[in-house]
């Protein structure tokens, strides 16, 4: 009898260490859990350009560095509380300033503020390959960062990075939805240009310093090819090219879609030139001035949508 109680006696003191050990590592998981802001099945893992990314579930205050996650986080009603928007804020288009709160610039794209970033506490930034991949380390350090790529993407990269943002910021069925409702929106404006149309258009910048072409795999290129508008360079060359006016005749666009930068730019130039009226749109009288923020600095869905509408109605009158 007396062996058994001591037998009980010693069940019952493991237990209590036992009780004992676990009470202290849920304490300290608490506290590095808690000194990290997030918890174990509190985070979800972003696949991105630079690896993997536990981001918080439902991330609330988000810096944006480059305007198509912007117009990305606008489409699903999320303000950002940061952006990178050259410290510039006309470049917002009126149709997602419309959609978004007040904000907090960081500075430029190619070179935003650290400090400033820093001081807003996020708890997402979404960053673009090609301009923060050597600082992607110290975003990181402020903040869950995940890097995807808008400046070299073309039409079908922006949708794909649409979505991984949509899952990345709590909201997959909802961007799901947006997704398919852009779909049906572009396939309505695609029934507007006839089937016959066989023009060919060429959408490019234009500065003081020259012409910068947008080919068929760029955002634009690809986004106008995508309603059946062939682009004029269908040559596999770099998305964006600067070329001259010899050049733009040897491509000869049926249609050019300026994206103008300055009262003056190199158009001015070529109109003193007896070249430019070989092209096919100046003798066609079809050349079109459209707005550089729409059509080349935000590349995405609301974006999209403004530069197709503006398109169609240029081309057709619709």
């Amino acid at each position: 009898m007396k062996q058994k109680w001591y037998s009980f006696l010693l069940i019952l003191l493991f237990a209590m260490i036992g009780l004992v050990g676990c009470g202290t590592v849920s304490g300290d998981d608490d506290s590095a859990k808690k000194e990290k802001g997030t918890t174990s099945g509190d985070t979800v893992t972003i696949e991105h350009e630079m690896g993997e990314t536990k981001v918080p579930v439902n991330p609330k205050k988000i810096v944006a560095l480059e305007f198509s996650y912007v117009d990305a986080l606008a489409a699903l009603d999320i303000s950002p509380i940061g952006i990178a928007d050259d410290n510039d804020k006309s470049r917002i288009i009126a149709p997602i300033l419309d959609k978004i709160d007040d904000y907090t610039s960081v500075g430029t794209r190619k070179q935003p503020s650290m400090e400033v970033i820093s001081s807003l506490q996020p708890d997402l930034i979404i960053a673009d390959v090609q301009r923060h991949k050597d600082v992607f380390d110290q975003l990181s350090d402020i903040a869950p960062t995940i890097v995807l790529n808008s400046l070299a993407a073309d039409y079908d990269q922006i949708l794909k990075d649409f979505q991984k943002i949509s899952n990345a910021i709590g909201k997959e069925k909802e961007g799901q939805e947006v997704l398919e409702a852009h779909k049906k929106r572009i396939e309505e404006i695609k029934s507007e240009v006839p089937a016959d149309e066989d023009r060919v258009v060429l959408p490019g910048v234009v500065t003081p310093d020259g012409f910068f072409a947008h080919n068929m795999d760029s955002y634009t290129g690809s986004l106008l090819e995508s309603i059946g508008l062939k682009n004029a360079i269908q040559d596999g060359s770099d998305r964006y090219n600067k070329i001259n006016l010899e050049q733009v005749v040897e491509f000869n666009p049926d249609v050019l879609f300026l994206m103008q930068a300055g009262d003056e730019t190199i158009i001015d130039e070529w109109k003193q030139n007896p070249l430019w009226e070989n092209v096919s749109a100046v003798q066609n009288n079809s050349l079109y001035t459209v707005d550089r923020n729409t059509w080349s600095r935000f590349r995405g869905l609301i974006s999209s949508e403004a530069i197709l509408e503006e398109a169609v109605q240029q081309l057709y009158g619709n």
